[in-house]
């Protein structure tokens, strides 16, 4: 499994209106695309799409923009991928008319597999990455004193 280009610019956009969700005000996409060297129209749709999955809203107006709808620790990498993805965060595995004991294992582990990786993506949350990266950027800072 990849992570795809939609997948990353979401989450950075998310992780970009995480930072500044204790600020109570909105980013405009031109300052999200800008931060996270994301194109601006790619950002409105993939903004579009969270704001109908319940994840950011929208603000009108000279100070408008996105805020995330609920808070950081709220919202898990699981809420992400099925807003992104649909009502399941991995696909399913292919569906063969003949089941044969061969293929009811390789499905029994695909759905393993499916059932692990939403576990994990359940566990974090945007608050967690954002965790990590001001760890990250700390020791960056650190060792270059």
């Amino acid at each position: 499994m990849e992570l795809s280009c939609k997948t990353e610019y979401t989450l950075l956009a998310l992780l970009e209106l995480t930072g500044h969700y204790n600020q109570g005000e909105p980013l405009q996409i031109r300052q999200i695309a800008a931060q996270q060297n994301i194109p601006d129209r790619y950002l409105e749709q993939l903004l579009a799409t969270l704001r109908r999955g319940n994840l950011v809203r929208s603000q009108r107006g000279a100070k408008g923009g996105y805020i995330l709808a609920r808070e950081p620790w709220r919202i898990t990498l699981l809420d992400i991928m099925n807003c992104l993805d649909g009502s399941t965060a991995t696909t399913s595995g292919s569906q063969t008319n003949a089941i044969t004991e061969a293929s009811a294992i390789v499905q029994e582990t695909w759905q393993e597999v499916r059932d692990r990786t939403n576990d994990i993506l359940r566990d974090y949350t945007l608050q967690d990455l954002w965790e990590k990266l001001n760890n990250r950027q700390q020791l960056n800072i650190m060792y270059y004193i």
